[in-house]
């Protein structure tokens, strides 16, 4: 047992932390009076034009309830039931998302094993050789998502490369962004150089682990490829009845770039916290934090008294790796509570 106050913000996940205080007063601002549903008010209009206007292209979007339904609208709308999706396996659509995306798409996932979460190029060689074959699914969607589930990061080039590649073979590419805002801080980007110039087609812009309560956006670069999205989007429950409570959210935190601050402490923080552990005797840093992800080894005993005094997640229990994720709430004095409850926990008998 650790007889120590916990940190106030969980290091479990980002998804952990409440909202920004400037998206708390944007939802109130926009609860006064009434406003017609299903996107036909001011407020919808005015973040869409927010989210083009960060882009710099004339994007169709659409917001949606959370990640999932975002990414099952872009790909449904990509997609053909006989068509496939050619992925990492430790991609969100194949291990967090209960299966979503095979059943509103019908179209098989083509998991491929990579080291860092990342594909190359190269990767989409063998699955194109099914191309043309009325007995194979037809690769259509390369998907990818930008920061990886493993923290790790494409580069703008990387993007670009893959993009010639898949476009190439008459492929599109997805790019499943719930942590865009980490990663276009992290290598001081912008949507115009990472999505747009790189030759993404359709993207997931996420909020909710950036400062929102709910709501992300589904953005199709090439609007000629969003002409089912809306029905998509309706078919699988998606669509935002009082749509103008996510568009308050999404405007505030793309006002004066605040999804990219809050973005960049959230990194800045996972940083402080790895070169902390790091010097700790019994705790393995694994990798480096390129984002606002921190992936450690600890010994089973100390895993498991830490869980228990303040809880996250086990990556891979099998060796004993874990993930502890920093957010745009963390403080300074968390990351204190939490250094100091780990190196008790290394102290007790196991």
């Amino acid at each position: 047992m650790i007889d120590l106050p916990a940190p106030e913000h969980s290091f479990a996940s980002d998804n952990a932390a409440g909202a920004s205080p400037e998206v708390l007063e944007a939802l109130a601002a926009a609860n006064i009076g009434s406003a017609l549903a299903y996107g036909d008010d001011r407020w919808t209009r005015a973040a869409i034009d927010d989210v083009r206007r960060t882009l710099d292209a004339p994007a169709e979007v659409l917001f949606t309830w959370g990640g999932t339904g975002a990414n099952v609208v872009g790909l449904g709308t990509l997609l053909q039931p006989w068509q496939a999706v050619i992925c990492a396996d430790s991609a969100h659509i194949v291990v967090d998302e209960c299966g979503a995306p095979v059943r509103f798409t019908n179209s098989q996932l083509i998991a491929l094993a990579t080291p860092d979460g990342k594909l190359r190029p190269d990767d989409l060689v063998a699955p194109s050789h099914w191309l043309g074959s009325e007995h194979h699914p037809q690769p259509r969607v390369v998907s990818i998502t930008q920061s990886t589930e493993l923290g790790t990061l494409y580069t703008v080039d990387e993007i670009a490369a893959l993009c010639d590649a898949a476009h190439a073979l008459d492929m599109v590419v997805h790019l499943d962004g719930a942590r865009i805002a980490n990663a276009a801080a992290a290598l001081n980007t912008d949507l115009r150089a990472m999505i747009r110039d790189t030759g993404v087609d359709a993207f997931t812009f996420g909020f909710t682990k950036n400062g929102a309560v709910f709501g992300e956006a589904v953005c199709f670069v090439d609007p000629s490829l969003a002409a089912s999205a809306a029905f998509v989007r309706k078919q699988a429950g998606q669509l935002v009845s009082k749509s103008r409570f996510v568009a308050a959210q999404i405007s505030a935190l793309l006002a004066d770039d605040l999804w990219l601050r809050n973005a960049r402490h959230a990194n800045d923080r996972a940083q402080d916290l790895a070169q902390r552990v790091s010097a700790i005797d019994g705790v393995e840093v694994c990798g480096t934090a390129e984002v606002n992800a921190v992936f450690v080894r600890l010994p089973r005993p100390v895993l498991e008294v830490l869980r228990e005094w303040s809880f996250f997640w086990e990556w891979d229990a099998g060796s004993d790796l874990v993930r502890w994720m920093t957010s745009f709430a963390t403080t300074a004095e968390d990351i204190d509570r939490f250094v100091d409850g780990i190196r008790v926990a290394l102290r007790l008998p196991s």
